[in-house]
């Protein structure tokens, strides 16, 4: 049986670790399972490379417009309870004072 290559890098040298593919040449890991299944669950990061959950709680990083209002959502504001989603937007919460927003990952960093 041949092993899959690294995704991240495409090294043919990938190796068996307990449960998990390891590439030796860019120490990427990753499950065994989700090779053979052929479905790859996405995985959230923040703007810093930290992965991301739902029920985290974020950091806004930047000051973002909110589309039709002149309110802002200003640079530390804390968002807890985040829902991870799919589309053009990866964060679905309710921000106090402003109320339910969607939010790109590249804006946070997990508090």
């Amino acid at each position: 049986m041949s092993l899959p290559k690294c995704p991240k890098c495409n090294s043919e040298y990938t190796y068996e670790d307990g449960s998990m593919y390891v590439c030796p040449e860019c120490a990427h890991e990753w499950p065994q399972i989700a090779a053979t299944a052929g479905e790859e669950q996405r995985v959230y990061k923040d703007a810093f490379g930290n992965v991301l959950a739902d029920g985290d709680s974020v950091t806004v990083i930047k000051d973002l417009k909110v589309k039709g209002s002149s309110s802002v959502v200003k640079v530390g504001t804390k968002v807890k309870n985040i829902r991870l989603v799919d589309g053009d937007h990866d964060i679905d919460c309710k921000i106090d004072g402003i109320g339910a927003m969607q939010l790109k990952t590249e804006f946070v960093k997990k508090a």
